[in-house]
C-alpha cells in the first residue's frame, strides 16, 4: 500500500431538494475520481438541509435505514464504480423513533464497512439536535479501508477530546469531521480545535463544512485537512462557494510523528478517572 493517499472533501450548499443534492454529490465524486482521489468525505447530513435550526417532525422523513436505505446503496454502487472510499454522512432511522446522525463508511470495492453515530448531541439555539437524534451507541470505530485506517467524528463531537483520543488509540490514521457549522460562538474554534486534535493524536484530520444560507443561518465552508503536526495541508477551501478540495496526505508522517512524540507511551490512564466520572 502506498503511503501517499489522495483525499477529498466536498463542501456545498442546499440545492432545494434531496434528489438534486444527491446528484450534486455524485457529480463531485466523479470529479474527484478524475483527479485521482482515493477517499472522499461529504458534509454532515449530506443529502438534506441542515434542519436543526427548527424543531419540526416533518424532517423525520429524511431519515433512511443504514445500510439498507437507497442513499447508502446508491453510493456503495458509486464507490465500486469509481474505486473510491466514501464517507457518507446521513440521517439514519434504525426503527421508528430511533433516529441517529450517522456516517456510513464504504470501501473502494463498494463494500459497506460500518457506521459511526454522532455521540455528542447539542441542544442550543440554532442547533436543536436532541429533537432529531439519539446519542450514538456504537463507540468510536476505526475502519480498515483500502487507503488505511479511517475514523469519523461529526460536527459538535469535535469539542470533546475524548473521542479524538479514542480514535487514535483505535489506530486511526485519518479522521474525518463532517460538519454543518454557521458563524457564531464556534467560528474561532473551527480554526483551532481540529488542527489541535490532529497534533495531539498524531493523525490527519479532514474537516468539511457546509456553505450557503439555509433559513436564518449561513455556513462558512473553509474545509481543510490538518496534518499530524497540526499544520494545514495546502490552502483551505472557499468560505462561501461549493468546492471540491483534494490533497495528498503522506501517511508515513503519522508513524514519523508518533515516533517523535511518544504521546501514547507517556499517557497515564490510571490518573484520568475524573474524566469518566458522571
Amino acid at each position: 500500500m502506498s503511503e501517499t493517499v489522495r483525499a477529498g472533501l466536498f463542501q456545498t450548499g442546499w440545492t432545494g431538494d434531496k434528489e438534486s443534492m444527491i446528484q450534486a454529490h455524485e457529480k463531485a465524486a466523479h470529479e474527484a475520481a478524475a483527479q485521482g482521489t482515493q477517499v472522499l468525505c461529504f458534509q454532515e447530513l449530506f443529502y438534506g438541509p441542515y434542519f436543526c435550526d427548527v424543531q419540526d417532525t416533518k424532517f423525520f422523513a429524511y431519515a433512511e435505514a443504514v445500510p439498507q436505505g437507497p442513499a447508502v446503496q446508491r453510493f456503495c454502487a458509486l464507490a465500486r464504480e469509481l474505486g473510491m472510499v466514501i464517507v457518507l454522512p446521513v440521517y439514519e432511522e434504525e426503527r421508528p423513533g430511533f433516529l441517529y446522525n450517522t456516517a456510513a463508511v464504504i470501501d473502494a470495492d463498494g463494500t459497506y464497512l460500518g457506521k459511526y453515530r454522532k455521540n455528542h448531541i447539542p441542544q442550543i439555539e440554532g442547533f436543536w439536535e436532541k429533537f432529531y437524534f439519539r446519542p450514538g451507541n456504537l463507540g468510536f470505530p476505526v475502519f480498515d479501508t483500502a487507503v488505511g485506517k479511517v475514523g469519523v467524528y461529526i460536527c459538535y463531537d469535535r469539542h470533546f477530546p475524548e473521542g479524538w483520543r479514542s480514535l487514535a488509540l483505535g489506530g486511526a490514521e485519518l479522521v474525518f469531521n463532517p460538519s454543518a457549522t454557521h458563524p457564531g460562538r464556534s467560528r474561532h474554534l473551527w480554526d483551532l480545535e481540529q488542527p489541535a486534535a490532529a497534533a495531539a493524536n498524531m493523525y490527519y484530520v479532514g474537516a468539511v463544512n457546509r456553505t450557503g444560507t439555509e433559513g436564518p443561518n449561513g455556513f462558512y465552508g473553509t474545509s481543510y485537512f490538518a496534518d499530524p503536526r497540526g499544520a494545514y495541508v495546502g490552502e483551505r477551501a472557499s468560505g462561501d462557494q461549493s468546492e471540491l478540495l483534494v490533497r495528498d496526505l503522506d501517511l508515513g508522517l503519522v508513524r514519523e510523528v508518533r515516533s517523535e512524540w511518544q504521546f501514547f507511551r507517556d499517557r497515564r490512564p490510571s490518573a484520568y478517572a475524573a474524566i469518566t466520572a458522571p
